[in-house]
């Protein structure tokens, strides 16, 4: 198993709990729990790979399909146990958002993509995901929000590609990169940071 393949499967676990916990919380049934998984882990990826012309991992590789068959399984019989996680849902989306970043851009590399594209790509891997996740389960995108979540993911997916050009990739630049956007992710919700928006002209009385 190549390291790409490995980030790949740990984000798309991990991405399947976060799925699975908010269908949960959105009291689906055991159908729905496992689809909202799925789309969850596997949607940022399949848009990566159609984009990169290459035949879906998730249809080539039973492992994409069985490991959030197995997430959404998990938290479907352990829900009460998940739920009293505070904050579950931000924590394995974190993580899935990290893994997904560092395997996208590398992945978006190794195909010979130049370095905003590979950027580019690597953070669609991570959102895509989510963003499907979230308009399933009737919830705004967090990616849409006012939280801080896709500067991380940009932040991540460029020091992979500073790092590769300047010869220095393997294990350590992926990982390191996927924890950085997961402590940089989890920061911003613990200290509260939020993204600037647009003023608003005050209602006159």
């Amino acid at each position: 198993m190549t390291l790409l393949v490995a980030l790949d499967l740990m984000g798309i676990f991990v991405f399947a709990l976060s799925g699975a916990t908010l269908a949960v919380q959105q009291r689906m049934d055991a159908f729905g729990v496992v689809f909202l998984a799925s789309v969850a882990a596997l949607g940022g990826g399949v848009a990566r790979d159609v984009l990169l012309d290459i035949a879906p991992a998730a249809l080539d590789d039973t492992r994409y399909l069985v490991a959030p068959l197995v997430a959404g399984t998990l938290v479907f019989f352990f829900s009460p146990l998940v739920e009293r996680l505070a904050g579950a849902v931000r924590l394995f989306d974190a993580a899935g958002l990290g893994l997904f970043v560092a395997a996208g851009t590398g992945k978006a590399l190794d195909a010979g993509l130049g370095a905003v594209p590979a950027v580019a790509l690597g953070c669609l891997t991570g959102i895509g995901g989510g963003v499907l996740r979230d308009l399933l389960a009737g919830v705004v995108p967090v990616v849409l929000r006012r939280e801080v979540y896709a500067v991380p993911a940009l932040l991540g997916g460029a020091v992979v590609v500073v790092l590769d050009g300047q010869g220095r990739s393997g294990p350590v630049v992926l990982l390191g990169a996927a924890g950085l956007v997961f402590a940089l992710r989890m920061l911003g919700v613990w200290q509260d940071w939020h993204a600037p928006v647009a003023p608003q002209r005050r209602r006159q009385v």
